[in-house]
């Protein structure tokens, strides 16, 4: 028990090396007061003013947690607090536990301690691993390359479907069950997992020669040798801790033994001039078919060499215009690669270029060269030889994929903060009806019986309606609703739509409806039409308590324009920005609408080719446009003898 000043102020000191604070609450007066580094109380706050410092949300968690701690239902509480800020990333976020600290004569809590611990760095730092992790997944799932990750203990976490076929492996279950360690890849058993770094191999690997039960060769049914490419990365916190390790690479099994046997071939056709003649006239069919071009490069002349498959003619290029033919983007790697060569390295060269040619298609082209060493009697290298071929295809696919991939998380972070909403937004009539319903079973007067079932009545309409209304945005952003034109005289059902919606009006509101039109027949879906007229009037209803709500349309070159307009509270900058979101509320707190009503109409304009405007003052009232494409057939105006047809 902390009964004196002296018992807080030493407390405070303690908590204070540990990044926390400390607050208390008091039942009886309801006040929440924190305490100050010198043990004073530091400020004192009511409910309304402790709500400022937190997320809304999370303040309500927090009030849950001190009434069932209150009402006795659990003795302590912990929860996640995030600071209110307008900003998200200046957002502070705390972990705070909620305990008893002193209780009265009945045994009830007379005041409880909160201590808050700042754990911003430690989310912020959480984050940051998993926005990276989102981008690395994003180039993981899509890539042609071979993909592992494997956690800090070099435990296998991760693995794309590239590599699950480059292994063998039935499904991403057989090898994600904790036991594929890094340290069981014949690929890398050799290397340490706490002195790894980035870095490119190329190794020989002979299944033969391992053990079959530790490395799960007969599992796999890997056997012979591979050659295998491959890049390592790992990722470092700023301590220079091992989070985790990227792995991409390639069988090149196929490739190099395609290398040895066009040696082969090349000793076999020194043999006779026909053979020779024979495997060019293969080669040039095959290169023919495939799309791909061979090249050469001479180091000692720096000269680049373009063979024409079909007509053996050679074009030869120097070393700068083998630069500036590549985008500004990829000529440093065209600069690297051919000073790798001008230093006659021995091992095979890899490179994707985006070139400054266009195709027919008006693309800059992507060419993917492989280059070799050749070797003369002694050893050294003369030249390297290769070839390339356009991978414009695959790369403008992958680049798609990168931006449908993305725009399929903003949509499922759209679908996420819809759900959050919609569930709060359905438990405030559930509270209600469960409310009053508790209040049958207690003490109560007679009287307030049907005052109970009026309220439940009540919240259960607009529960329902909220139902309807969040099935209906579903099947909208669905693209599930039909939409049928059909001729309509507008001008005859126009004004039973605006009254239908205007039900609600106040008594010291007037409804103006004008008509332009004695006859106005248009090709349009009236069903769809009507719920936009009719959900704009009664937002205008519920907006406006004195003065007028007027609507009218209009026709004009192959668009009816209808308008709302009403002389009620109006919107602000910051709710307009945000008026077409769903669930949107004013300044005030409270919901526009039902919250989905200027949704749905906006869903429903777009979706028969139309478009919505909103311009507003705020305290002097909305205009609200819809524009819906469609020919009129008969169009009257009112007070003119001649009937127009168009």
């Amino acid at each position: 028990m902390m009964n004196s000043k002296n018992q807080k102020a030493r407390l405070a000191l303690i908590l204070k090396t540990g990044r926390l604070r400390l607050w208390f609450y008091y039942p009886a007066t309801r006040h929440y007061c924190y305490l100050s580094e010198a043990g004073e109380y530091e400020q004192k706050y009511n409910p309304a003013e402790f709500s400022q410092l937190f997320h809304r949300d999370d303040v309500e968690k927090v009030r849950s947690i001190i009434f069932d701690i209150c009402d006795g239902k659990k003795d302590s509480g912990k929860i996640y607090l995030r600071s209110r800020t307008e900003k998200e990333s200046d957002c502070l976020h705390y972990e705070t536990s909620i305990s008893v600290v002193s209780r009265d004569d009945h045994g009830l809590p007379a005041s409880l301690m909160g201590i808050q611990h700042d754990v911003t760095e430690e989310y912020r730092r959480k984050e940051r691993i998993r926005q990276l992790l989102i981008r690395y997944q994003t180039i993981f799932n899509s890539s042609l390359l071979d993909m592992m990750y494997y956690d800090n203990n070099g435990v296998l976490t991760d693995i794309n479907e590239q590599a699950l076929k480059a292994f063998n492996v039935k499904s991403r279950e057989q090898v994600l069950d904790g036991r594929f360690l890094l340290k069981n890849n014949p690929f890398y058993n050799q290397i340490p997992v706490e002195k790894l770094k980035d870095t490119h191999t190329c190794c020989i690997v002979n299944f033969e020669q391992f053990d079959k039960t530790r490395y799960r060769l007969e599992e796999f049914k890997l056997k012979g040798k591979m050659y295998y490419e491959s890049t390592i990365n790992t990722i470092r916190n700023e301590r220079d801790e091992l989070e985790g390790i990227y792995m991409a690479g390639r069988d090149i099994s196929e490739m190099v033994n395609s290398f040895h046997r066009q040696q082969d071939s090349v000793r076999k056709l020194q043999r006779g001039t026909e053979s020779i003649r024979q495997y060019i006239a293969n080669i040039d069919y095959a290169l023919s078919v495939s799309n791909v071009q061979l090249v050469n490069y001479y180091p000692h002349s720096y000269t680049f060499e373009i063979i024409n498959s079909k007509t053996h003619q050679k074009l030869r290029l120097s070393q700068l215009r083998c630069i500036r033919l590549a985008t500004p983007p990829f000529r440093r790697t065209v600069n690297c690669s051919l000073n790798k060569m001008d230093h006659l390295t021995k091992r095979g060269l890899s490179q994707t270029i985006e070139t400054e040619i266009r195709d027919k298609q008006g693309r800059q082209i992507w060419l993917l060269f492989n280059m070799v060493p050749m070797l003369d009697e002694e050893g050294h290298v003369d030249h390297y030889f290769g070839m390339y071929r356009d991978i414009t295809d695959t790369v403008e696919t992958e680049q798609r994929l990168a931006v449908e991939t993305k725009k399929a998380q903003e949509t499922e972070l759209l679908k996420q903060a819809f759900l959050t909403n919609m569930s709060y937004e359905i438990r405030t009539p559930l509270k209600n009806i469960i409310g009053f319903a508790e209040l049958f079973t207690g003490e109560h007067d007679k009287d307030d019986e049907s005052f109970f079932v009026d309220q439940i009545k009540q919240s259960t309409d607009n529960l329902l309606l909220l139902i309807n209304d969040i099935l209906y945005i579903s099947r909208l952003d669905a693209n599930m609703e039909e939409y049928k034109k059909e001729p309509v005289d507008f001008a005859l059902t126009f004004e039973g739509y605006c009254q239908t919606g205007m039900i609600s009006i106040k008594p010291d509101v007037q409804s103006v409806i004008n008509q332009s039109y004695d006859s106005l027949v248009v090709d349009i879906d009236i069903k769809h039409v009507s719920m936009i007229i009719q959900r704009l009037c009664s937002l205008a209803c519920l907006s406006t308590t004195r003065g007028s709500i007027t609507a009218s349309y209009e026709y004009h070159r192959g668009e009816l324009t209808i308008r709302i307009e009403d002389t009620g509270t109006g919107f602000t900058e910051e709710e307009m920005s945000h008026a077409f979101e769903h669930f949107s509320r004013n300044t005030r707190g409270k919901i526009i609408g039902s919250g989905l009503d200027l949704p749905i109409v906006q869903l429903l304009a777009q979706q028969m080719g139309g478009t919505i405007d909103i311009q507003s003052d705020y305290g002097k009232g909305t205009s609200v446009w819809v524009s819906i494409p469609c020919s009129a057939s008969v169009l009257k105006r009112t007070g003119s003898d001649r009937l127009t047809y168009k």
